[in-house]
């Protein structure tokens, strides 16, 4: 058997004189990343690109990632993704809820490219979409704020009225008023996700209204560092931002996105990957709340901890009535003993009692 198997090896490099030669590595898979504004040391974007630096921890030589930053939503968006097509890349993650059109659109001219429109709620075959329970850890940041507010009023300065920012005011609301029955929210809108002096001005404005903890769903540190200059709480959201309010910070909701882009970059290089909708949460380690500031009592943070805990185990759901809830207009939105489902919580078109505020209607 060996001499036959000596004979065969020595048949094979007479006939091919590259065989003691070692097997060309596979090119490695390309992956884009589109971003809505700038790479900061934290924020929205610095999180999603930690997550590409963690694919590449993870995968090494398998895969070769760019990302190109401060991409407009709309038709400067469509020209940058199909540009990372043409290019090679044959995963590319759209991380902002403006791209999904445009990643739709492209995606019909690359069939062979798969994408992934994270925030964004329509797929196709060779288009995933993913988003987080941002939600989540807004309860949890309210539980927090509650306990610290002594004005029992809060801020929140927010981007655009979709869904997804209603989900989080009136989950840091509902956790609030879990705790301190009489806190009200004041929310300013934006219209806009990144725009650091706007935000500055926003938070400024609500601090002149005998707010005394702030919340915030844009892309930089501007609220933060507003909250520590007026010597304010606040929570961070997206990054822990202690290194630019380390006396302002109450708590960070952070998103966690390492976990998945490897997955799926995984499953490109098996070809196992498929188009589907991912959801998660505390459970799936997407979203975490965490790195409190020193002002914040031990109590504070084993409540918050053991509520985090509870969400995990499905114990508690933000979005679960022990009584009735109302908006804020007076109708009751979640009936005593109901919880709203999925549908119902991506379709969020109201403010939940407490906040004072309307919901702006986005400009086309």
């Amino acid at each position: 058997m060996y001499k036959n198997l000596a004979a065969a090896l020595a048949a094979a490099c007479f006939l091919s004189p590259s065989f003691s030669q070692p097997a060309a590595a596979a090119d490695p898979l390309k992956i884009g990343f589109v971003y809505v504004a700038p790479v900061t040391d934290a924020g929205w974007v610095r999180q999603h690109d930690d997550g590409r630096k963690a694919v590449e921890s993870a995968l090494g030589a398998k895969v070769k990632t760019t990302y190109v930053e401060n991409v407009a939503e709309g038709a400067d968006a469509e020209r940058v993704i199909r540009d990372l097509a043409r290019q090679g890349n044959q995963l590319i993650f759209t991380s902002s809820f403006g791209y999904m059109e445009p990643t739709l659109k492209v995606a019909r001219d690359f069939p062979d490219v798969k994408f992934e429109s994270i925030t964004g709620y329509k797929t196709a075959p060779n288009v995933a979409i993913a988003n987080a329970r941002y939600y989540e850890g807004r309860y949890l940041a309210g539980v927090a704020a509650g306990r610290m507010t002594k004005s029992n009023v809060a801020g929140y300065v927010a981007g655009f009225p979709i869904p997804e920012v209603l989900q989080g005011i009136n989950a840091f609301t509902l956790g609030m008023r879990s705790v301190n029955p009489k806190a009200q929210v004041k929310v300013v809108w934006l219209d806009v996700w990144f725009d650091p002096p706007k935000e500055r001005e926003a938070a400024m404005t609500l601090f002149n209204q005998d707010v005394d903890v702030i919340a915030f769903h844009t892309g930089s540190t501007a609220v933060m560092a507003a909250a520590q200059e007026r010597g304010k709480l606040a929570v961070a959201y997206h990054s822990d931002m202690r290194k630019v309010a380390p006396d302002a910070q109450i708590a960070a909701v952070t998103h966690q996105w390492g976990g998945y882009y490897t997955q799926r970059a995984r499953a490109v290089l098996d070809g196992s990957w498929k188009s589907g909708s991912v959801w998660g949460g505390v459970k799936e380690g997407m979203i975490r709340v965490g790195d409190f500031g020193s002002k914040v009592p031990k109590p504070v943070q084993d409540e918050v901890m053991a509520r985090q805990q509870d969400i995990a185990s499905g114990k508690l759901k933000p979005f679960q009535a022990l009584a009735d809830v109302r908006d804020n207009e007076g109708r009751v939105v979640i009936a005593k003993g109901q919880s709203l489902s999925d549908e119902q919580i991506l379709q969020m078109n109201w403010l939940v009692e407490g906040v004072q505020g309307k919901v702006a209607r986005r400009s086309p």
